[in-house]
Parts: structure tokens; C-alpha cells; sequence
């Protein structure tokens, strides 16, 4: 008998979950990352017309579902956003969510997209608590660790930058879904050393985060079925927390983005 989804057991032959976790720059420049890219507008014509190569690959996956970095108080996780989506949208809301994650429901005729997004709210844990990271780091005499791990990330992020006037958003979202800055998590890692043995805070920070992700990843299972084909449209920083769950969860199948968006680059 094979595990599967919600607990419960089934035949070999059921139907698991297949699991697209695309990892994404953030195309309307939040500025809430710790280091942030400057994104040049994909409202362009040309860059909507490479947006368009995108979606078109990745619904060579059939997505049966789509899911993304957005919160829901629906108990079917739908978002009120993409109910009110039309492809004029598209024109104005810069948005990955938008700009990926609709484009691509509405090309398959999905009628609604699941929000399932983690945050923290009242009485619950700080994610991410980087400023006790770095109130740590400054009285532990250790921000050699959290220097040593962002000033190559910045120099990597304004290489991106200057690459965006020469690179296509297919090959863009490559990048960020197979270079180690975002496919591994030794930055994080390397900060299990900040603290001391009583004050850890780097311990903190890692534990909060693979809570926030393990918070996603359950409300992905919430809603998905045995059969389901599941696009995750997410920030990259995501995507090595949840391409662990869609590869390690039983029941579940994890599908790579970068073969189907090689198609779109000519170098698969």
C-alpha cells in the first residue's frame, strides 16, 4: 500500500499529486527581501510577449491547479483577485503573481487560483526575524557571518540587473530556479552559527522559516487531490523549502519548471 495525501492510505495505482514549484523574481519591485532586485518593467510589449513564451511552455504541464504567494481567508483557499481578473490586467499589474500565475490559470480555463501564502498574525511567530539575527550578530561580535553571506549575493543581484537588458525573462526565471544563491540553503545555514549557546539566534531564524514554508506546503495539501497537476507560482527564496515538500512528502511528485522553460530558450 503507498501513502498518499490527507493521511490516508490507497493503492499503488491512485493517482498522487504532481508539484511545479516556479520560483520567481519579484517583477513589481516590493522591496521586501533582505536583498532586493531592481526589475525593469515587464509591461513592455516585448517583455509581455516573452511572458506570453513562458505561460505557453508551461502549460505544456497541464496544470490542473495554480497556487501562489498570496493570502486567502476562503476555506477553499480561492483568491478574490483572480475572480476579478481580466486580461487587461495584464497591461498594468506588474506583479508575478499577476503576470504569471493568472496568465497562466486563465490560458488553462482554471476557474479560480489558491492562495496560500503564510504570514505571520497575532500570537504567532515572527518568520523571519532578521533584525534579532542582526541584534545578535552585533552583540556576539558576528557580523563577519551575515556580511560574509549578503555581500556576494548583492554583487549576484546587480549582475541580474545588468543582465535584464540582454537576457529573456525564460531565461531569467532559469536562473533563479538553478543557481545556489536560491536552490540551496547555505546562506541560511551559515547563519546557525550567530548567537551563543543560549541566545540562538541563527537556530531561530532557520526554524521559523522552514515553519513558514511547512505552513505553505500543508495548505497546498488542503485543497489539492490525488490527480491534481499543481503549478506553485512563488518569490525563488521559497523554493528550496518547497521543492523539499513536493519531493519528500508521500503522495506527492515534484516536477521541474526549468526543462519546459529551456523549451522557450532552445537550450533543452
Amino acid at each position: 500500500m503507498a501513502a498518499v495525501a490527507f493521511g490516508t492510505t490507497a493503492s499503488a495505482a491512485e493517482p498522487g499529486v504532481d508539484v511545479m514549484v516556479l520560483g520567481a523574481y519579484h517583477f513589481g519591485n516590493p522591496g521586501l527581501d533582505t536583498n532586493n532586485i531592481k526589475v525593469d518593467s515587464v509591461l513592455t510589449p516585448d517583455k509581455q510577449a516573452q511572458l506570453d513564451a513562458v505561460a505557453k511552455a508551461l502549460l505544456v504541464f497541464k496544470p490542473t491547479r495554480v497556487m501562489v504567494e498570496m493570502q486567502s481567508t476562503a476555506p477553499d483557499l480561492a483568491t478574490t483577485a483572480y475572480a476579478q481578473f481580466k486580461t487587461a490586467d495584464l497591461k498594468s499589474d506588474a506583479n508575478e503573481i499577476t503576470q504569471i500565475g493568472f496568465r497562466i490559470a486563465n490560458l488553462a480555463g482554471l476557474k479560480t487560483v489558491e492562495g496560500i501564502d503564510e504570514q505571520s498574525g497575532p500570537g504567532e511567530p515572527d518568520y523571519y526575524p532578521y533584525d534579532k539575527l542582526q541584534d545578535a550578530a552585533a552583540k556576539f561580535g558576528q557580523n563577519n557571518l551575515i556580511d560574509a553571506t549578503n555581500e556576494p549575493i548583492k554583487k549576484w543581484l546587480s549582475q541580474f540587473e545588468k543582465d535584464q537588458k540582454t537576457r529573456t525573462v525564460a531565461e531569467l526565471l532559469i536562473r533563479v530556479n538553478t543557481d545556489p544563491i536560491y536552490v540551496d540553503m547555505s546562506s541560511y545555514y551559515s547563519w546557525l552559527l550567530v548567537g551563543d549557546n543560549d541566545s540562538q539566534a541563527g537556530a531561530d531564524l532557520n526554524a521559523a522559516w522552514y515553519l513558514r514554508n511547512a505552513k505553505i506546503f500543508s495548505k497546498l495539501m488542503h485543497v489539492a487531490r490525488p490527480g491534481d497537476r499543481v503549478l506553485v507560482v512563488y518569490g525563488a527564496g521559497h523554493g528550496y523549502w518547497l521543492k523539499h515538500f513536493a519531493t519528500s512528502v508521500p503522495g506527492y511528485r515534484y516536477v521541474d519548471p526549468v526543462p519546459y522553460l529551456q523549451r522557450v530558450t532552445g537550450t533543452r
